[in-house]
């Protein structure tokens, strides 16, 4: 069974929410952005274009002058697997956004709140079998590092 759009969605919704709330447990300030956030004539305009706004990060985030960005990856529902999928154009454009907002990271947050950059990815799938569609990158789950590691303890606890 392929989920349609909209299913997706509502699933990307969820994992979104889940991944700022986490963030604001952790005392970061979140706000949604991307094409989530689009008026629906933009986002269907941007389904028929190539263009990298298609796969701007879903959230931003602050605390304490640290700026960050966040793509939240959650899997489908019928792949549960030990690898991550990552699309070709999702990584292109993650490693496009990375070079041109410097120094402000960009983190894909999965479905199991692990994180990897869209760098990290790249090193990963460098030599690795891909997809045979070649559309999608497979990363090995145990590449990624733990939701605390990167955006830390709650604030209260770090004083």
């Amino acid at each position: 069974m392929t989920l349609q759009w909209q299913d997706r969605k509502r699933v990307g919704d969820v994992h979104e929410q889940r991944v700022a709330r986490a963030l604001e447990n952790l005392g970061w300030t979140v706000q949604l952005c991307g094409q989530g956030t689009y008026a629906p004539p933009i986002r269907r305009a941007l389904a028929r274009t190539d263009s990298a706004l298609r796969y701007f990060p879903d959230l931003i985030a602050a605390r304490d002058g640290e700026l960050v960005t966040i793509d939240a990856k959650d899997r489908m529902p019928s792949t549960h697997t030990d690898r991550y999928a990552i699309s070709s154009s999702t990584l292109k454009a993650g490693l496009l956004f990375t070079a041109a907002h410097a120094p402000t990271p960009l983190y894909y947050v999965f479905g199991d709140l692990k994180v990897l950059t869209p760098s990290e990815v790249q090193h990963y799938t460098a030599h690795a079998r891909r997809h045979r569609s070649g559309a999608w990158l497979m990363v090995a789950t145990h590449q990624a590092h733990t939701f605390d590691d990167v955006f830390g303890t709650p604030a209260a606890q770090a004083a």
